[in-house]
């Protein structure tokens, strides 16, 4: 079980595979009042910087569920390294369907809702692992400004105009599938910047250490090409936000 290995190979040297930055990371993590203790359940936890730099921070415990081998083993290792380890596991396997032993504080999916078919199916899934009183996070894109053509959105690699939402229709469709939007922290344009520009050299370096591999044409194609689709689309239209989310 894994994700596809392009995508192992482009953000082999993230620590987050999404646009926040670590600053704002550590700015959902206040948001959230978390305390000493709380649970929290990570479904796509990537490689585990979330859960890890909480755990330092606010003394969360957690677990990470990701099918990513590579991104897991990091997460580990990233444990390791802030002295957590005793406080979070990470957990190499499919987060779909996954649902706590133990009820959470807060139950996470901050980037992957294709889990569990979209938003509504996440939001279930989410539910049954959370305990009274507790919170949901929901990393989603969403339309800066709406794109003028089917084309550019396809530029920003929707399938069409019609597969996010502008900002204040995606928090109307939070309350309209029964829950309260309690906080927000939304990336901006330096946070894309960290997470698509980072890619380039990994490419780059994986290319020289790698110029035979069966993908190699394809990392080329893209090293080519995502710097200039990335500049005309997706900085331009396409915004990203982690949205906590209380049941009515």
């Amino acid at each position: 079980m894994d994700i596809p290995r392009i995508f192992n190979i482009t953000e082999s040297a993230h620590r987050i595979h999404n646009p926040i930055t670590p600053e704002k990371l550590a700015t959902l993590g206040a948001a959230l009042r978390l305390q000493p203790g709380d649970r929290v359940l990570d479904l796509g936890s990537g490689s585990g910087e979330m859960l890890c730099t909480w755990a330092r921070d606010h003394g969360i415990v957690g677990t990470g569920v990701d099918m990513s081998q590579l991104f897991s083993e990091q997460a580990t290792l990233r444990a390791v390294e802030l002295g957590v380890a005793d406080r979070v596991e990470f957990i190499h396997g499919d987060a779909t369907g996954h649902v706590s032993h133990e009820k959470v504080s807060v139950a996470a999916c901050v980037g992957a809702t294709w889990i569990a078919g979209g938003v509504a199916g996440t939001l279930e899934l989410l539910a049954r692992s959370l305990r009274s009183g507790g919170i949901i996070l929901i990393g989603e894109p969403y339309w800066r400004q709406l794109p003028p053509t089917e084309d550019v959105a396809r530029g920003c690699l929707a399938h069409a105009i019609s597969d996010f939402l502008v900002l204040p229709e995606l928090l109307a469709s939070f309350r309209q599938l029964g829950y309260d939007v309690v906080e927000m922290v939304l990336a901006d344009q330096d946070g894309w910047d960290r997470y698509e520009a980072a890619k380039w050299l990994t490419m780059r370096r994986w290319l020289e250490a790698n110029p035979d591999d069966e993908l190699a044409q394809e990392v080329r194609a893209q090293l080519s090409s995502e710097p200039e689709r990335y500049a005309t689309y997706t900085r331009e239209y396409l915004g990203w936000g982690v949205f906590a989310l209380m049941p009515h």
